[in-house]
């Protein structure tokens, strides 16, 4: 069967906390707090304001996800959909699992006909998520990514 993406519910939060515990571990070597995790997907899950996940399946089973948070940006007068808490599983790599979210989301943002751009942040050491990122039509913005943490 061809992988699928459909929008969560308030039930997929284990699915959603174990794939975004998974995700930390692999790519940044982190333990993610499941007391802050559990509770902060909740709160997305909740409010639709906040962000939106989506899960790519295939005969029912979740093979991976993708959220996506939003930026209003006065100088576009649009949106700016920021994609976020990408994992796939490892069995499900290299099978196009992320380009069918990628695409899903892409189009629902040309559907919305208010999104002036997609946009994702990376690793700078992770050369094979950027190449995969490239291919499908993203380019380097030329922004560095600066934080605060704790604020």
């Amino acid at each position: 069967m061809p992988v699928t993406v459909r929008n969560t519910t308030p039930a997929d939060a284990p699915l959603i906390v174990e794939f975004n515990r998974l995700l930390a571990e692999e790519s940044e070597g982190k333990q993610l707090d499941l007391a802050l995790l559990r509770p902060g997907v909740a709160r997305a899950l909740a409010d639709p304001a906040k962000c939106r996940y989506f899960v790519a399946e295939e005969n029912a089973q979740a093979l991976g996800q993708m959220m996506i948070t939003y930026e209003w940006s006065d100088w576009r007068n649009g949106w700016i959909w920021w994609i976020q808490s990408v994992y796939v599983r490892a069995e499900a790599r290299r099978r196009g699992v992320f380009k069918t979210l990628f695409e899903h989301v892409r189009a629902a943002a040309q559907q919305d006909g208010d999104v002036a751009a997609i946009r994702l942040y990376v690793e700078k050491g992770n050369e094979v998520a950027q190449r995969t990122y490239q291919r499908l039509g993203l380019e380097a913005t030329g922004y560095i990514v600066l934080e605060r943490c704790p604020v």
